[in-house]
């Protein structure tokens, strides 16, 4: 029987085969922006953990966002294309339409990349670079520990009980602890400054090991100095009251009522510099160089400080007798500095600023100069207060320099 209906009716359409020719460009550029999005996001992870102050993360946000953005608008075109092209109509069309957008968008991010990375190469490469080498650098830092260990035990055994030795190594047993901590917690600036503090422990270990055989004959020339230098402070000590008796004979007694108590604390300091000087010797006596130096050092600050207290005395009658012979001297210092800072400021037109200032510094000498009378007249008062008159006119000097020199003002 014939069918009434024309056969062409019951032909169906052929489906069209999908073309993934725009998939696969657009998955290229995904591709491709990936790769240097992934790139550039490990040097911006490692610049943030090993130089945070570069704030390298904030700077890379906004391309970044760009990237995140690019790879979605790919995977929703993409899930498209698959999704149409498993229907029976198989008709993608609409996603094709979308891959010259898609394929756009990501050619836009990757030159955002590129601009990034061109802009902080340098930054970002050393980052990378060195985040690279941080587990070998915590690796040779303990090697180098272990390896000064060994040295102690070859070489040390004889002085690893003097102190520099012990100190060092107790260092450095704290520094590897310290290191290993940093490991743990996997914060490669602290693995890296960690590792850096081993190495320095290593290095100071290794030299106080070095230095330890001559330690002793360090200690002995230190006994020998410090002896000499005691008798020489002894006698400069037995100055001190004849100085100071002669200051309250000859000048006023507030010349030296700052003074009075030197003699006591000269003696005190010398004391304690012979304690110090019997223990060095009974620690060099007991193979403690170490500690011997430690005593001896503490002899040289006190006899430093019995040493000032003598001279503050006997430097104060020179100074003084020297000023009795010839008090205009003293004035006519200041006076002279007084006339170069006028002249300063007249030469660089500050005369309106400073003139009453160093006028009244004029008024300031006078009154302590006619202050100078009377059968004991205050020598020390007059010093001092003609100090404090040229140190304030030295000032203001600075500060005129300062001035015009900001502004351009002859010099």
């Amino acid at each position: 029987m014939t069918s009434r209906w024309p056969g062409r009716l019951f032909r169906r359409t052929p489906n069209r085969e999908p073309d993934r020719t725009g998939l696969a460009a657009m998955t290229a550029a995904f591709l491709n922006m990936d790769n240097r999005q992934s790139a550039v996001e490990t040097a911006v992870q490692a610049s943030e953990q090993l130089f945070p102050e570069r704030r390298m993360r904030q700077a890379w946000e906004p391309v970044a966002q760009l990237c995140y953005d690019a790879s979605a608008a790919y995977l929703a075109t993409s899930e498209e294309f698959e999704r149409d092209a498993a229907l029976p109509s198989r008709n993608t069309q609409n996603a094709e339409s979308a891959f010259p957008r898609t394929i756009a968008q990501l050619e836009h991010a990757t030159r955002a990349v590129d601009q990034f990375y061109g802009a902080h190469n340098a930054h970002l490469d050393s980052a990378a670079g060195t985040l690279a080498t941080i587990p070998s650098i915590a690796a040779q830092a303990v090697a180098a520990a272990d390896s000064a260990r060994a040295t102690v035990v070859a070489n040390g055994a004889p002085y690893a009980d003097y102190p520099s030795v012990r100190s060092r190594s107790t260092t450095l047993d704290d520094a590897v602890t310290a290191l290993d901590s940093a490991l743990a917690s996997g914060q490669v600036r602290a693995v890296r400054d960690a590792a850096a503090r081993v190495r320095a422990a290593v290095t100071a270990l290794e030299g106080a090991v070095a230095a330890a055989p001559s330690r002793a004959n360090d200690a002995r020339l230190a006994l020998s100095s410090v002896t000499t230098r005691l008798d020489a402070v002894r006698t400069r000590a037995e100055r001190l009251a004849p100085a100071f008796s002669a200051l309250l004979r000859e000048f006023n007694a507030a010349s030296s009522a700052d003074l009075a108590g030197n003699e006591r604390d000269s003696a005190r300091s010398i004391e304690a510099a012979e304690r110090d000087l019997r223990a060095a010797r009974t620690a060099l006596d007991a193979s403690n160089p170490d500690l011997a130096l430690e005593h001896t050092a503490a002899v040289r600050a006190h006899l430093a400080a019995a040493e000032e207290r003598v001279d503050a005395v006997t430097d104060r009658l020179a100074l003084l007798r020297e000023v009795r012979t010839d008090p205009k001297a003293k004035e006519n210092e200041v006076r002279f500095t007084l006339r170069d800072a006028q002249m300063l400021a007249v030469s660089r037109g500050l005369t309106a600023e400073w003139a009453s200032v160093l006028d009244a510094q004029l008024d300031r000498i006078d009154r302590i100069s006619g202050a100078l009378h009377g059968r004991h007249p205050d020598y020390w008062a007059y010093v001092t207060g003609l100090d404090a008159v040229k140190t304030f006119i030295s000032g203001v000097v600075q500060r005129m320099k300062k001035q015009t020199g900001s502004t351009g003002g002859q010099t």
